[in-house]
């Protein structure tokens, strides 16, 4: 599928969606701990209608090699909110 646009195209973690870049929320995990891309080391993305999909806690529990998805959920609703 060729794209006409010249901005970066990344795919969300939970829905697989592909979206322009600059929509999605660029995430890392630090030490099991989710937070906001830092500019070093590997990142992933998730797109704003899946913030609240049920399978968001269980991807990022996989992204993040957790085993308390409730809690990284939860943060990522704080990452969100904080950023705006």
């Amino acid at each position: 599928m060729a794209q006409n646009s010249s901005h970066p195209v990344r795919m969300c973690i939970v829905c697989r969606g592909r979206f322009e870049q600059s929509m999605l929320f660029r995430l890392q995990c630090r030490e099991t701990k989710l937070e906001r891309y830092n500019g070093m080391g590997r990142s992933f993305y998730v797109c704003p209608s899946c913030v609240d999909h049920k399978k968001t806690s269980g991807q990022l529990a996989r992204h993040c090699k957790s085993n308390t998805p409730v809690m990284l959920a939860n943060r990522l609703k704080e990452i969100v909110v904080n950023d705006g």
